[in-house]
């Protein structure tokens, strides 16, 4: 329905205009709505009825069984209990205030037994009435409503069923409002922050009585919850419903026990302070209510999850108020002393709040039809009218306010109109209080009048502003034009020359100093022509020369002088790095076949290995190695073909790609580029970036790689890349075609103490600032973190333990010293004069922390003290300190847990004596690239014959157990399980296998040799010795495959202790070559291709072993 208009009625050019201008775009104002209220124009009595119903949500436990009973008023409440709700009271309840006089109630009935199905806590705004007396439509000399049509069935009560609302509330919480006040029928949010009435709120939502008054503070900085004095705020407020509740947000500076509330409060009558019953302590109160323009009825829907909300919705129809049926007084009970009309507020009593006694205020009769009021009337619609054409920012609010307005024509309802004018309007706070004080109709509309012409006046003024503005940027335009003009003139005068002359002198000057192609000459002699008579000031221009300045600052020809001695390519890899013998050896083999040829093009390297081991510091030292430039550029996570091949140069801010601007940056066409991370490179919806990679790695096709953004080729083969991945598997098979692959296994305890010794430590001590100081590492120490605190493969993590020992000596150091030995220089303190005059030393504004205040509101920025509000700066560089030659700092095995704590690995090996049978000994590789010994248990028990596997093992692991338990039963007879070959011993037992340190996940065919071994173990009933570790993936027949990680496992069988290790035949060439000599001493190998094999190494020296000879052949 329209404001200005029925929606089913004749047409009319207001409501054009409404249709019109609620569709222009502009900024949105909060929308304000009200709740639909029934018509009382007799003829719209019998021709349709409104229903209204309401569902509320809360976050607050269901009422438990009150001790004091709740209110009853004539609002027609059903009696607790009862199953069904009828249509009459859903169809009868009347708003107080607004559609008849308030009645108090002296009667009082207790709830008992049927209190435990209480209401809900909150409730929407139920519909109003309205007449043409207004409000007071129960007035002397008024007719009789007429009786309501039959009602339908009754509907079942449920939790959500309406909650009337008390026509007479003598005493309620008094919640002081600041800043403007509320009016009926338009939604507020406030914050409380005071906890005594924080408490009282959430009492008062528990007992489904969420009413309270909202009074305006007279003092417009005053902030409070209480009202201490009834003198500090306007006697008249509004009588508001708490519609819901959530917890308030509590800024950086705010306390955290101190717990807040934002209660949406829906006001629906005007009510005026008789007597203020109870005073608040001020002295605790710290509120601060929303500061944002009171929301209506229909905008507010629902609220953040777990927080109470409200829905409110009606149906099609219209339905008349009726006086509902009085309910049956109950008597009350004989203990009960407090007087009936207050007994409904009493727990208010016992809170730290304000209650005060209210009446009732209504809207004295008025003719709708009176000429005053409708030339009131007229004339704010009009203001509104023009207001909303000079600010936008009306049109939403009275769209609103006219779709939702019941009366079909808006000249019914003068003093909702008059409400809604001050409510929209952003006039003085006196002017708006006048208004919800007024209830002559007349008057009222008077007030709201004058506000709405103030708004007017403001809209008016910000128009011209605006036209103003308008008018100085056409004048500075015009000055603009006139200035090229005149620049124009000189140049044609020889007065003056043009910028762009010098531009295009430099781009000539760089080109000629370059070795450019013949097709990339072309287009650049094309693109400066266009340039010349392209205007500066023209789109087309910027894109041209940004074109030129990349297309001359790529290094075309140039290129650095490689170094290809292998002896000076040793000498750089030793100093960097210790070990990695293979990957030395490959990369001097690279140099000496570019020695040879004079060129290392076409080679794309491809270093692979777990975290930490080098490989980015080993692209480095190649760099250094041939005397390139270096530059790293990382692809993990890279989902934009772009960043590859370019944008488009039609793009704004378009950009070649990642190769092109390497060659800018470096400045040569053969730099070393390190291309990290080639493993985790992404895919998105800009494109396969791996395969964009295709182009610019392989040497077919890298001769002339065309960017986006360039679109001339670019010859890559000159420069030398290198790719840095940890594992081969995510990378496309067709990219790894191109590389050639450096496996970098990581580092053996042996090398991590030279590493430690040589490079990490020194490294670590100077970064501490301990360089010249006596605080030693020792080896002992070393070699403590490595097996128990870092075995990873890499050593990036004992990297991180040396720093942290070094940092805890400085700090340790400085402690013991003190400020006596270690003075702090004077801060420097210049004041703006003296900074103008000191070479190095200058001030700028200080930005201080802000200050942690719980009471600030959540935007308040601390405090500044005028008098140093400058804080001093300078260049010059601080000196280090000296430590004195007298300390000496010794970090040893028994002192190191002061320095890194425990340690992170506290034994090798879980089994140290012999295990009960069914327990054998596997070699695993984790992870992070490290080895570990990893026991294998393995128990039966009555069953089914079925296998349970536990220790968080992979899909693979799972096999090989299937396929070990497979060959067992398979082969029980020859084993010496059962006693015929057609014996089934698994039928009524099932086998439990675990890994231990089950939360460690567990994946690949390694264990299989061990798996099957402690299946024989159980079985035969026969120990295995816990010097024996074995590896190797098993076939169904028996054969022992070949399996990965051998260095890192033997490394972790010799730090356990291991005697003898089990390992396939077809992996000798790898140990013998790949492992060191100093982690194969001290263990016997032995190499199998069968599992029997396996079983007899086993278990050698065993009668069972003996016995197998004859039966278990291969």
């Amino acid at each position: 329905m329209s404001l200005f208009g029925r929606i089913r009625g004749s047409p009319s050019p207001l409501r054009a205009w409404i249709a019109t201008s609620s569709c222009e775009a502009g900024p949105s104002r909060p929308r304000l709505y009200r709740t639909r209220t029934g018509s009382h124009d007799s003829s719209h009595t019998n021709a349709e009825r409104r229903f209204f119903n309401t569902s509320t949500v809360t976050d607050f436990p269901p009422t438990q069984p009150l001790r004091s009973p709740r209110w009853v008023n004539n609002a027609g409440v059903q009696a607790p209990g009862a199953s069904k709700l009828s249509k009459s009271s859903d169809s009868n309840v009347v708003s107080p205030g607004e559609g008849h006089d308030p009645h108090p109630v002296q009667q009082i009935r207790l709830d008992s037994p049927d209190d435990k199905s209480a209401p809900p806590e909150s409730s929407a705004p139920p519909s109003s009435s309205s007449s043409s007396s207004g409000d007071g439509s129960d007035n002397a000399g008024s007719d009789p409503p007429p009786s309501p049509p039959p009602d339908p069935p009754a509907q079942p009560q449920t939790s959500i069923s309406k909650q009337s609302i008390p026509e007479v509330y003598p005493e309620v919480l008094a919640l002081p409002i600041a800043r403007r006040p509320l009016f009926p029928g338009f939604y507020k949010a406030v914050v409380v922050r005071n906890p005594a009435v924080v408490a009282a709120i959430k009492e008062m939502m528990r007992r489904g009585q969420p009413y309270l008054g909202a009074f305006l503070l007279k003092d417009e900085h005053a902030d409070s919850d209480v009202i201490t004095d009834v003198n500090s705020v306007h006697p008249v407020g509004v009588f508001a419903q708490i519609t819901s509740v959530f917890a308030a947000n509590s800024g950086p500076g705010s306390d955290s026990k101190e717990e807040g509330l934002t209660a949406v409060l829906y006001p629906h009558r005007r009510i005026r302070i008789t007597d203020l019953v109870k005073a608040g302590d001020a002295s605790t109160v710290t509120v601060k209510p929303e500061d944002e323009p009171e929301v209506p009825a229909k905008d507010v829907e629902s609220t953040t999850e777990g927080e109470a909300s409200t829905v409110v919705s009606t149906d099609a129809s219209d339905s008349l108020p009726t006086p509902p049926p009085s309910p049956v007084p109950t008597p009350p009970s004989q203990n009960q002393t407090l007087s009936p009309a207050f007994l409904q507020t009493s727990f208010l009593q016992q809170y730290n709040i304000s209650v005060v006694r209210v009446d009732n205020l209504t809207t004295q009769p008025y003719n709708k039809d009176d000429q005053y009021i409708r030339a009131f009337m007229s004339e704010i619609v009009s203001v509104f009218k023009d207001i909303a054409q000079l600010n936008p920012l009306f049109r939403d609010q009275i769209t609103n306010f006219s779709i939702n307005q019941v009366a079909s024509n808006v000249f019914d309802e003068p003093d909702k109109l008059a409400d809604f004018a001050a409510a929209v309007s952003t006039g003085e706070v006196g002017e708006l209080q006048d208004v919800l004080e007024s209830l002559v109709v007349e008057d009222r509309l008077r007030k709201a009048l004058l506000v709405l012409k103030k708004e007017l006046i403001n809209a008016q003024l910000q128009s011209k502003l605006s036209r103003d503005v308008d008018s100085k940027i056409a004048k500075r335009q015009r000055e603009y034009y006139l200035m090229e003009q005149l620049k124009g003139i000189k140049k044609e005068l020889g007065m003056e020359s043009d910028g762009k002359d010098k531009m295009i002198e430099k781009f000539k000057e760089r080109a000629a100093s370059l070795k450019m192609p013949d097709g990339v000459r072309k287009v650049f002699d094309e693109e400066l022509n266009k340039l010349t008579h392209l205007e500066p000031a023209a789109s087309e221009a910027n894109v041209t020369r940004n074109y030129l300045e990349w297309l001359t600052q790529i290094p075309w020809g140039q290129h650095s002088k490689e170094n290809y001695s292998i002896t000076h390519a040793q000498t750089v890899l030793d100093e960097d790095h210790y070990g990695l013998k293979d990957v030395k050896d490959r990369i001097l083999e690279f140099l000496a076949v570019g020695k040879l040829r004079g060129t290392v093009q076409g080679k794309i390297i491809c270093l692979v290995g777990p975290p930490g081991v080098g490989k980015t510091s080993i692209g480095k030292s190649i760099a250094r190695a041939l005397n390139r430039q270096f530059f790293r550029f990382s692809v993990g996570g890279l989902t934009d073909v772009a960043e590859i091949k370019g944008h488009r140069r039609t793009y704004v801010g378009a950009l070649p790609g990642k190769i092109i601007q390497a060659l800018k940056r470096v400045g040569t066409e053969n730099p070393l580029v390190l291309i990290d991370e080639v493993d985790k490179i992404g895919r998105g919806h800009n494109g396969d970036p791996s395969s964009a990679l295709l182009e610019m790695l392989d040497p077919e096709q890298n001769t002339a790689f065309l960017d986006h953004y360039m679109d001339v080729p670019v010859d890559l083969s000159r420069v030398l890349f290198v790719c840095t991945a940890n594992v081969l598997d995510t990378i496309p098979a067709p990219l790894l075609d191109r590389m050639e692959v450096l496996e970098v296994s990581g580092y053996v305890s042996e090398e991590k103490a030279v590493i430690a010794d040589k490079y990490l430590g020194p490294q670590a001590k100077e970064a501490s600032g301990l360089k010249n100081a006596d605080v030693q590492l020792e080896a002992a120490a070393i070699d403590t973190l490595i097996k128990y605190y870092c075995r990873e493969s890499g050593v990036r993590n004992l990297k991180k333990h040396i720093d942290k020992i070094y940092r805890k000596a400085a700090l340790r150091l400085v402690q013991d010293l003190g400020e006596d030995v270690f003075p702090e220089p004077t801060p420097i303190v210049v004041d703006a004069k003296q900074a103008e005059t000191t070479d190095n030393t200058a001030t700028v504004e200080k930005q201080d922390a802000p200050q942690s205040d719980p009471t600030a509101p959540e935007t308040a920025t601390p405090v500044k003290d005028d008098s140093s509000t400058q804080r001093a700066v300078t260049t010059e560089e601080r000196e280090p300190m000296k430590v004195p030659d007298t300390v000496h700092v010794r970090i040893s095995p028994e002192n190191l847990k002061d320095y890194v704590g425990p340690p992170v690995y506290h034994k090798d090996r879980l089994y140290v004596a012999p295990p009960p049978a069914g327990v054998s000994t596997g070699l695993g590789y984790l992870g992070n690239g490290s080895g570990a010994v990893m026991p294998i248990e393995a128990t039966t028990m009555p069953g089914k014959g079925g296998l349970q596997l536990t220790g968080k093992l992979g899909e693979v692991i799972r096999e090989s157990a299937q396929i070990a338990l497979s060959w067992t039963k398979a082969h029980a007879f020859e084993l010496g399980i059962t006693t015929t070959a057609d014996e089934q011993f698994m039928d009524g037992r099932d086998i439990h296998v675990h890994m231990p340190e089950g939360s460690i996940g567990k994946e690949g065919p390694s264990a299989g040799t061990a798996i099957l071994s402690a299946f024989v173990s159980l079985f035969t009933k026969t120990k295995i010795h816990p010097d024996i570790a074995m590896t190797g993936e098993i076939s169904l027949v028996g054969q022992v495959l070949p399996v990965g990680g051998l260095k890192e496992k033997i490394l972790a069988a010799h730090r356990a202790g291991i005697k003898t290790i089990i390992a396939p035949e077809a992996n000798r060439p790898d140990i013998e070559e790949n492992v060191p000599e100093s982690v194969k001493t001290g263990i016997r190998f032995v190499y199998v291709e069968d599992v029997r094999e396996v079983l007899q190494e086993v278990f050698r020296g065993e009668p069972i072993a003996e016995r197998w000879k004859e039966k278990l052949s291969y």
